[in-house]
C-alpha cells in the first residue's frame, strides 16, 4: 500500500539537488563558451574597484550622478545597435543620425518656434524615416550595410553642420522640458516607489518563468537562485537610490541654497527602454525571428520568416534609438553642437554593446549588454579623466577604451571559434 502511494505521489526534486544541477549546467555553459554578460560584470567590478582605490571620491554621490548622465546617451544608442548587430549588420551612421535628429529638433524649436513636444516628435520621426531608408537599401537593393551607413555617416554630418550653421551650436531655450531629462531629479519618495515596482516586477517575472518551465517539464531556475538574484537587484538598486538621495549641490551659502538630490530622470527613461526592448527580444515572436535570422538567414527564410522585413525593421529601431540618444545628449549639453554625433560617439556605443556581450557575428546578444557595456565605457572614461590630467588626458582615454574594445572583440571571436569547433 505504501509503495502504491509513493508511486502516485508527485516526485519533487530536492532543492539542494536542483541547485547543484543548476550550478553544474551553468559551469558547463561557461566551458562551452556561453559566457553571456559574465565578462562585462567582472570587468565592471574590477575597474570600479580599481578607480575607487586610486580616487577616494570615485563612488561619491556627485560622481555617480556624473557617471549615469554621461553613460545615458551611449547606453540608449547601444540598445538600438544591438538589434542591428544581432543580424550581423552594422550601422556606422548611428551617431550622426542622432546628431541630425537633435539638430532638426533644436532648429524647429528655436528658429521656427515649434512647440517643444512637436519638435521632439519631428526629430524622432526623422530617425525612423532614416532607418527605413537604410534598411530598404540593404534588404531590397542589396547594398552592404557598411557602404550604406558609411555614406550616410558623412552625409548626415554635413547636414547637421548646415542646419546648425556658423553659430557652432544651437542653445536650447531655458525651461524646455527636454533639458530636465538629464538635469532634473526624481523626487526621493518616487525614486523608492519606482525601485519597489521594478524589483517586484522582476521577481514576479522570474518566478512566473520558472513555474511555466516546470509545467512543461523543462529545467527551471531553482527558487534559491531566483531569490539571490532578486535580493542582489534590490540591494544594488537601494544602494544607488540611497546614494542619489544625498544632496550633491556644491554651491550653498547664505544667499543661495538649493538641493540636487534624487536620481536623474534619465534613469527612469533608461529603465523604461530596457524593459520594453528586453520584452520585445525575449518574449515576442518578432524577437525570436530576429535571433533566427541572425543565427541562420537561409534556414529562417525556408521556415517562413519574412527576412527582408526583419532586416528593415532592425535598422528602423536602431535609427529611432539613435534619435533618442541624440535628444538625450542635447539634454545633457543643453544645446546641439555643429559636430553632434560625430567623433567617437558611434565607436563608444558599438564598444558598449560588444563589451557587454553582444556578438559582432550576429545571433547572440541581450539588452542587458548595452547597460553593462555602457557603464563599463563610462567608468573607464570618468576614471581616466581623474587619473590622468593635462592636455593629453583625452588621448589616453581613447587608447584605453580602444584597447578594451579590441580585447572584447577578440574575446568574442575566440569564443565563437571555440563554440563552432
Amino acid at each position: 500500500m505504501n509503495a502504491v502511494l509513493a508511486e502516485k505521489a508527485p516526485q519533487h526534486q530536492p532543492a539542494t539537488s536542483a541547485l547543484a544541477e543548476y550550478v553544474r549546467d551553468y559551469l558547463a555553459r561557461l566551458r562551452g563558451g556561453e559566457l553571456g554578460s559574465a565578462p562585462a560584470v567582472v570587468g565592471l567590478v574590477v575597474i570600479t574597484a580599481f578607480f575607487s582605490i586610486v580616487h577616494q571620491g570615485f563612488l561619491s554621490a556627485y560622481n555617480l550622478e556624473a557617471l549615469v548622465i554621461q553613460a545615458a546617451p551611449i547606453i540608449v544608442m547601444a540598445m538600438g545597435l544591438i538589434f542591428v548587430l544581432l543580424l550581423g549588420e552594422i550601422d556606422l551612421s548611428a551617431g550622426t543620425t542622432g546628431g541630425l535628429c537633435s539638430a532638426i529638433m533644436a532648429v524647429l524649436l528655436l528658429r521656427h518656434h515649434w512647440l517643444w513636444w512637436a519638435a521632439i516628435l519631428a526629430g524622432l520621426a526623422t530617425g525612423l524615416v532614416i532607418g527605413f531608408g537604410m534598411g530598404w537599401l540593404r534588404a531590397k537593393v542589396g547594398i552592404p550595410s557598411f557602404v550604406i551607413t558609411l555614406a550616410t555617416f558623412l552625409a548626415f554630418q554635413g547636414a547637421t553642420l548646415i542646419l546648425v550653421g556658423g553659430q557652432g551650436s544651437v542653445i536650447l531655450p531655458a525651461g524646455t522640458p527636454l533639458i530636465g531629462l538629464e538635469n532634473n531629479f526624481v523626487p526621493l519618495w518616487l525614486g523608492w516607489v519606482l525601485l519597489a515596482v521594478f524589483v517586484a516586477g522582476y521577481a514576479v517575472l522570474k518566478l512566473t518563468d520558472a513555474r511555466g518551465r516546470r509545467r512543461t517539464g523543462l529545467p527551471a531556475t531553482p527558487v534559491a537562485v531566483i531569490v539571490a538574484k532578486v535580493v542582489a537587484v534590490a540591494l544594488l538598486g537601494a544602494a544607488f537610490t540611497y546614494e542619489m538621495g544625498i544632496n550633491r549641490n556644491l554651491i550653498s551659502n547664505a544667499f543661495f541654497s538649493s538641493k540636487a538630490q534624487g536620481m536623474p530622470w534619465v534613469v527612469v527613461l533608461l529603465a523604461l527602454l530596457f524593459v520594453v526592448w528586453h520584452f520585445v527580444l525575449s518574449r515576442t515572436r518578432y524577437g525570436r525571428h530576429v535571433y533566427a535570422v541572425g543565427g541562420n538567414e537561409e534556414a529562417s527564410r525556408r521556415g517562413g520568416v519574412a527576412v527582408s522585413r526583419i532586416r528593415i525593421s532592425v535598422f528602423v529601431i536602431c535609427s529611432g534609438m539613435a534619435a533618442v540618444s541624440g535628444l538625450v545628449a542635447a539634454s545633457l549639453l543643453q544645446s546641439v553642437q555643429s559636430n553632434a554625433g560625430a567623433g567617437n560617439t558611434l565607436l563608444l556605443a558599438v564598444g558598449a554593446a560588444v563589451i557587454g556581450g553582444t556578438s559582432l557575428f550576429g545571433g547572440r546578444g541581450r539588452m542587458i549588454d548595452a547597460v553593462l557595456g555602457g557603464l563599463v565605457v563610462a567608468v573607464i572614461i570618468n576614471g581616466m579623466s581623474d587619473l590622468i590630467q593635462g592636455s593629453n588626458s583625452s588621448g589616453y582615454e581613447y587608447v584605453v577604451t580602444g584597447a578594451v574594445l579590441l580585447l572584447a572583440a577578440g574575446f568574442d571571436a575566440v569564443v565563437r571559434h571555440g563554440r563552432t569547433a
